[in-house]
């Protein structure tokens, strides 16, 4: 798949909290329409670098920028309001799904339109409805998170974080906790969405099956540099790379060669 421009790009970024550096000087970038997977054994930085991404911490060094507008720089933090025209262009879903409980589903995708935009109600309830049914769930709409199974809240959270149509999108683990067919579902679910609408996707897993379903490329965290260790496409990671801990992560049980 060919990737004309750069969604998301990563600039000798570090990142890391109460002064601790967890990863340094990273740089990538993120195409157009691409899915892209963090990877890494646990603690190596993975969640602490997603938070960076969507503006829940600020860098230690280095930038993010999204398109041509710098989201997040240590050396100068920019304006709110530029801050607040790239959070617009970006959507999150957690890895619980986070949807608020005392919501029906079509108030929580109604949440981030009635915040960001200045559509009338009526308009924007057509918007969140056709969200709730591209993600399969319109006939749930007016049903609380805690009357749908697991796997129908992480679709809807996810249509929660396409409302405002998004040109990136990031997925903390969105197959955890999911039996391996709903898994799938969600796989396919996630693929349509970047057919759909040309979205871009960063998520966070470690479930083999759902990365070498979508993942166009792997990004491999290591914990003992604190940098990156390997990248490329998850078949190529797992039949060529030279790294011990990249081969043995995606050769585990070998179950998903050739998929």
């Amino acid at each position: 798949m060919e990737h004309s421009s750069s969604v998301l790009r990563v600039e000798n970024l570090s990142v890391g909290y109460d002064g601790k550096v967890i990863l340094r000087n990273l740089n990538f970038s993120v195409g157009t329409g691409e899915i892209v997977v963090l990877l890494g054994s646990s603690g190596c930085g993975k969640s602490t670098l997603l938070r960076h991404l969507i503006g829940l911490l600020p860098p230690l060094s280095g930038r993010i920028l999204f398109g041509d507008r710098v989201f997040a720089d240590a050396q100068n933090p920019g304006s709110e309001e530029e801050r607040d025209n790239v959070l617009r262009r970006i959507g999150v879903m957690f890895q619980s799904g986070a949807l608020f409980g005392a919501m029906t589903l079509l108030e929580n995708v109604l949440l981030p339109i009635r915040e960001f935009t200045d559509l009338p109600h009526d308009l924007a309830v057509i918007c969140a409805e056709m969200k709730l049914d591209s993600v399969g769930l319109l006939e749930y709409a007016h049903y609380f998170p805690s009357e749908i199974s697991g796997g129908m809240q992480k679709r809807a959270a996810i249509a929660r974080a396409i409302a405002l149509d998004p040109k990136i999108l990031f997925l903390d683990e969105p197959s955890a906790g999911l039996d391996p067919v709903t898994s799938d579902a969600l796989d396919r679910l996630i693929l349509s969405i970047r057919g759909k609408y040309g979205t871009s996707v960063v998520m966070v897993s470690h479930e083999l099956a759902s990365i070498f379903s979508i993942a166009d490329r792997a990004i491999f965290l290591d914990k003992k540099t604190g940098g990156i260790l390997d990248e490329g496409s998850p078949e190529s990671l797992r039949d060529r790379s030279v790294h011990p801990e990249v081969a043995a992560f995606f050769n585990r049980g070998n179950s998903q060669k050739g998929r």
